[in-house]
This record gives structure tokens, sequence and C-alpha cells, in this order.
């Protein structure tokens, strides 16, 4: 078994067996948002006027800044495997920390985004479109959760210098999946009328 270690100034040839595993996971979560986002867009097609209008409702500013706020942390984390590939552990486990806070920052916006539609009347039941808000948007925080769950294995290898631990690698790759599928999401109900 081939594994990837973080010695400085090398780039691994070979995918290990966790990493190619990673892999194979974030591509069924992908297929899986992928047939949710094909249903969403199936019920769009069938109400337009009621998606159109419901969409009016949500806060551009809420999804810009959740948007920039996962762009940076995506920056963090590809930052932090660079660091520990270069060998400066105790910067990558800086650059991971701060990855942790902005996904942090991001259910906290998206808390406060939840909480004020709420306010204004909006819930999960209101229309379709309020319905697939709240899943798609919950989702994806209980996905960003689990990232922290990869995030707190890296720290903790990159802490004890377990120089040869896939763990920031695996972190980055699912916490670059989460982004990703936040910018879909982004697009689909925020931007696409």
């Amino acid at each position: 078994m081939t594994t990837i270690t973080f010695s400085p100034a090398s780039e691994p040839a070979e995918l290990s067996d966790k990493v190619s595993g990673a892999w194979a996971f974030i591509l069924i979560e992908c297929a899986t948002f992928s047939a949710y986002f094909i249903v969403y867009m199936l019920y769009r097609m069938h109400d337009p006027a009621t998606f159109a209008e419901a969409q009016t409702h949500l806060s551009p500013t809420f999804g810009l800044v959740n948007t920039l706020i996962l762009l940076a942390s995506s920056w963090q984390v590809a930052r932090s495997v660079h660091s520990a590939r270069a060998g400066r552990y105790d910067v990558a486990w800086r650059q991971a920390v701060l990855t942790v806070a902005l996904g942090l920052a991001f259910v906290v916006s998206k808390l406060s985004e939840w909480g004020f539609e709420i306010q204004r009347g909006y819930t999960f039941e209101t229309n379709d479109f309020f319905a697939f808000y709240f899943f798609l948007t919950g989702i994806h925080v209980v996905h960003v959760l689990l990232g922290f769950v990869f995030m707190g294995v890296a720290l903790y290898k990159l802490h004890e210098r377990d120089v040869h631990s896939e763990a920031l690698e695996i972190a980055g790759i699912y916490w670059h999946m989460v982004d990703f599928l936040w910018v879909v999401i982004f697009t689909l109900l925020y931007v696409v009328r």
C-alpha cells in the first residue's frame, strides 16, 4: 500500500487507499446532491411563478457573505495542505484552525439567516421553494459539521506531527466538496431567476 507523506518539497505520486476512498465518498456525495438539484429544478419548472416570487424574499447579502466565507475557508485549507507538504506544520495547523473558524462563521451566518426568514414567516411549510431552501441549506450545514470532524482529525495529526498521515489531504478534499456544493446551492437558490 502506497501512502502519501508530507515530506518537504515533494508531491505525492500516487493516491493512497484512504485518499482514493475519500474520492469515492466525494463522488457519491456529489451524485446525491446532483439528484437533489435535479428534483429542485423539476419542481421549479413545474411552478416557476411560485419559485420566482419566493426567491425574492431571500437575502442576497446573506447568500453572498456565506459564499465569500466558504471560498475563504477553501483557500485556507488549500494553504494548509501546501504548508504541510512543505514541512511547515505550525503554519499548516494555524491555517487549518482558520479554516474551521471560517466554517463556524458560515454556520452562525446560516443560522442567523434561517432565523431571519422564520421571523418573517417563511418556513419549511410555506411553499415548495422554501421547503427546498431549508432542506438544501440544512443538509449542507450538516455536511459542514461533518467537515469539522475531518478537520479535527487533521488538526490532531498536525499537532502530533504525524507527517505520514493523509488526514489533512482527506479533510481538504472533503472541505472543497462542501464549498463546491454551496456554490451550486447559492446559484440555484439566490442567483438563477
